[in-house]
């Protein structure tokens, strides 16, 4: 070749060093802006918290999310799963499968029941496998949801408490008559013979009336109550009601509780000040013991009580008052022994009359029936008590003693002849069977029962309430509604 052929103009020339400077530049600012898009990308990914959204997979990295199965469910135990080496995508440049690999993920623990998210909501780049299946990315399990502030402020729903369903009421119960103790012995008696003669019959007939006839007649009650009810019980009853024995029963409970029912009123504590009280009654009846109950209570109601002890006879009997007028909070008046009675018992009204007291309970000696001069002894008393206080004695009380059956009627016909009675205390009713004996006092007496002592305590004297015994004497618990016949003899 020519060397001269090889010259060339200088026009020429200066084409060709601007088309080589071209080339240059072109190539300088390439790799000025590969540089700064690489820097970029290490940036991203390294400020990212998240990895940074999927790439647009080539052709290859489609065909294989195409061909990525269903996603299956987990199975009932954790499994461990680790994430596979993302790979470079195949769109990217060399320079950009040059980058350093992002560090491995730890092995993520699913738990039991939970199944795969979809290839499709996964977030963060999807890196193929060697073999050609696009890997699966598993999200990372979301915490539990905490309750807002102001809803754990709220305090816990409570329950509203149910109620208990009220228990029901018990089924009356009948109130225990408190005389029926006390009355036992005497129930067990006349009354409980007449109940057996009674139980289990249907009808009454001539046999079962001479049988109540003799129980009648050899009770307590006296002879003459007893015809008395058992004619008035054939008057009164119709064929038809005496051929029934229930009627028979309730005729003699019903005419009990009239021959005890008197119109006379209750004892008026306060019609007078002081209120003097009498008492009668012979050796071994219970005067005193009656006066030590009877001071007691009157006490125990918030009233001033004076003992006189005017049984200045018998040994002994001032004592027996003096310890219980200090048991139970009473003032006693005596006098020496053998002393005049009338004396002592007037000097008792006049002390209460002075100091105020409210009641005076003037006690007498024993005097027996039989003897005209003590019963003149008792008037005498009962008028030299007149003077120490207008109307008195306002209250003459007899004490008869229950154990002495028949006797008893005896004693109160001869004291009533003697001393204006007023009423009736009949003692030691829980230690006897004659307790009908009241039946018969006041059917012939007409005198009211003011008081029964039932027992040794101080409240077992108490007020007579004729419903009340009545109800006490005929008690029935048996099956067939007679009287209780226990402790019968």
């Amino acid at each position: 070749m020519d060397i001269g052929s090889l010259h060339l103009e200088s026009q020429e020339l200066y084409e060709g060093l601007a088309a080589i400077g071209a080339v240059g530049l072109t190539t300088v600012f390439g790799l000025l802006f590969v540089s700064k898009a690489r820097a970029a990308r290490r940036r991203q990914i390294e400020e990212s918290e998240l990895p940074a959204p999927r790439a647009t997979a080539g052709r290859r990295g489609k065909r294989a999310l195409e061909a990525e199965p269903e996603p299956r469910e987990e199975e009932e135990e954790p499994q461990e799963v680790e994430e596979p080496a993302a790979a470079a995508p195949a769109s990217e440049p060399e320079d950009e499968r040059a980058l350093p690999a992002a560090a491995p993920k730890k092995p993520v623990v699913r738990p039991a029941g939970e199944a795969k998210a979809p290839a499709a909501e996964a977030k963060g780049p999807t890196a193929e496998p060697a073999s050609g299946r696009a890997a699966q990315i598993l999200p990372f399990p979301s915490p539990a949801p905490q309750p807002r502030a102001e809803e754990r402020r709220k305090p816990a729903p409570v329950e509203p408490a149910v109620a208990p369903e009220p228990a029901p009421a018990p089924a009356p119960t009948r109130k225990k008559n408190a005389l029926v103790p006390g009355l036992a012995k005497t129930r067990s008696g006349w009354v409980s013979r007449l109940g057996s003669l009674f139980a289990g019959k249907r009808e009454i007939d001539p046999a079962l009336l001479d049988e109540m006839e003799k129980v009648l007649l050899t009770a307590d009650i006296g002879v003459r109550t007893a015809n008395k009810l058992l004619e008035e019980m054939r008057a009164s009853l119709s064929r038809r009601e005496l051929a029934n024995p229930e009627a028979a029963w309730t005729f003699l409970e019903k005419r009990s509780l009239e021959l005890l029912s008197f119109g006379a009123p209750p004892v008026d504590w306060n019609a007078a000040k002081p209120m003097v009280l009498l008492i009668i009654g012979v050796n071994g009846s219970g005067k005193t013991t009656t006066i030590g109950k009877l001071a007691a209570k009157l006490v125990g109601e918030g009233k001033k009580v004076v003992v006189g002890a005017g049984d200045t006879f018998r040994a002994a009997a001032a004592e027996q008052l003096d310890i219980w007028a200090n048991r139970v909070g009473a003032t006693l008046v005596r006098g020496k022994e053998g002393a005049d009675p009338s004396s002592v018992l007037f000097d008792a009204v006049k002390r209460a009359t002075t100091d105020g007291f409210d009641v005076v309970i003037a006690d007498t000696a024993g005097r027996l029936h039989t003897k005209t001069d003590l019963m003149e002894e008792l008037q005498k008393v009962r008028r030299v008590i007149g003077k120490a206080a207008p109307g008195a004695p306002h209250e003459t009380l007899l004490v008869i003693d229950s154990t002495s059956g028949q006797n008893a009627i005896a004693q109160a016909q001869i004291f009533t002849q003697a001393m204006s009675v007023s009423g009736i205390v009949l003692t030691k009713l829980d230690g006897t069977a004659k307790g009908g004996v009241i039946l018969g006092i006041a059917d012939q007496l007409r005198i009211p029962v003011r008081f029964i002592g039932v027992g040794e305590r101080v409240e077992d004297l108490r007020e007579f309430d004729a419903a009340e015994f009545v109800e006490a004497l005929f008690e029935r618990d048996d099956a067939d509604g007679t009287a209780s016949a226990s402790g019968a003899n």
